[in-house]
């Protein structure tokens, strides 16, 4: 069967576990990726740690003050147990390990690969993108807990607007260009800035809404905000 594109997926890990596993989702996720992958798609899973890194970063912290870059490790240990779960849920259909360095390029025959994060100074997110670089994906998804990137936080913000197409400078206008462990960005500076050199597009959209992500694949219309 001939592939039709390689995509990666960078699955915010606040969906994977928001409090308990989400076992709902994780199961329609299943389902909607195996059915794609026998339509030809090779998917690129990247699991972030979300709210389980966090909670594991501010108990850390809470014990005794630390750096970044200790905060860092803490998160990416989060990241490799939530790829852990989604990587056995596939079964044979996954690649039999998770990987963690996104610039090193693995051959597998089987249609989905996940990943988790690597090194500290960054998130998830720019996993992602070097994984994209290094199989030359057509393009990345950002399943986050917002259906767009907003004019500013709209939790805190009521009025903010979303944006439905933006370039990189504009991102990075609303984000910064500094990560910091934890933070609640729409997509990681330092993985903007790779994207922006690479000239990545980038979709960033509600990633529990299932739906809307197989319209993405499927070219149809979408809810999102892309970036390019």
């Amino acid at each position: 069967m001939k592939r039709r594109a390689t995509i990666v997926l960078s699955l915010g890990g606040s969906l994977i576990v928001p409090d308990a596993i989400a076992v709902s989702f994780l199961k329609r996720f299943r389902r909607l990726i195996l059915a794609q992958a026998a339509r030809g798609f090779r998917f690129i899973i990247v699991c972030g740690g979300g709210n389980t890194a966090r909670r594991y970063q501010t108990g850390a912290h809470a014990v005794t003050p630390m750096s970044p870059r200790q905060l860092d490790w803490v998160g990416i240990a989060a990241t490799k147990i939530n790829a852990e779960l989604v990587r056995v849920i596939f079964g044979s259909s996954a690649y039999p390990v998770v990987v963690d360095d996104p610039t090193v390029r693995i051959r597998s025959r089987q249609p989905i690969i996940i990943g988790s994060g690597w090194k500290p100074g960054c998130s998830s997110d720019k996993d992602a993108v070097l994984l994209a670089r290094t199989y030359g994906a057509a393009l990345v998804i950002n399943m986050s807990n917002i259906p767009y990137v907003y004019t500013a936080d709209p939790h805190r913000v009521p009025s903010a607007k979303p944006i439905r197409q933006m370039t990189w400078r504009a991102l990075l206008g609303i984000t910064g260009r500094r990560w910091h462990p934890g933070a609640h960005v729409p997509f990681d500076p330092q993985a903007a800035l790779l994207a922006q050199r690479e000239k990545m597009r980038v979709i960033v959209c509600e990633g529990r809404n299932l739906a809307n992500l197989k319209n993405i694949l499927l070219g149809k219309r979408y809810q999102g905000t892309t970036i390019s």
